[in-house]
């Protein structure tokens, strides 16, 4: 498991629970847009859509966690962030319930996650505090699998 420093963070919501991303991979914010239906591709791959002349595949992490799907509403957003696949720099749209936040981070306040989580090991980068809550930080390269990768660039003809 990666070593989670701290820095910023953006923080954001999905159903009761918290997560972080680093806030040096996120490139904007917003809100749900018409998404293009990717025929044969796991459910949490919503599609893909044209952000400014770029075609950018979008993740609802919902279902990626195995979470109930749920109707997106007026605070529904898709997170753009920039990822680094096999040495190539990515942009890539993670649907969530709501933004919450960017919270500076000490490194006092994170800690590795010492149990299993519903979220897939490398996944999970550690756990921060704040306040009362616990955040649950992302590694958010490892949010398409290689799989994943595979089946989008066939589809995009990449």
């Amino acid at each position: 498991m990666e070593e989670i420093s701290g820095g910023k963070y953006l923080t954001f919501a999905l159903d009761s629970a918290t997560y972080g991303i680093p806030i040096q991979t996120v490139r904007e914010i917003i809100g749900i847009q018409e998404i293009t239906y990717v025929p044969k591709t796991k459910k949490y791959m919503k599609g893909i859509m044209n952000l400014r002349g770029k075609i950018i595949p979008i993740i609802d992490l919902r279902l990626k966690f195995a979470m109930v799907e749920k109707a997106y509403t007026d605070r529904t957003c898709i997170i753009v962030i920039e990822v680094n696949q096999n040495g190539n720099k990515r942009l890539l749209g993670i649907v969530v319930d709501s933004v919450n936040e960017v919270h500076n981070f000490q490194k006092e306040e994170l800690e590795a996650p010492g149990y299993n989580t519903q979220i897939e090991g490398e996944l999970l980068l550690g756990l921060g505090k704040s306040n009362d809550k616990v955040i649950m930080m992302l590694n958010i390269e490892k949010i398409m699998s290689k799989e994943d990768t595979l089946d989008l660039k066939k589809v995009i003809g990449e």
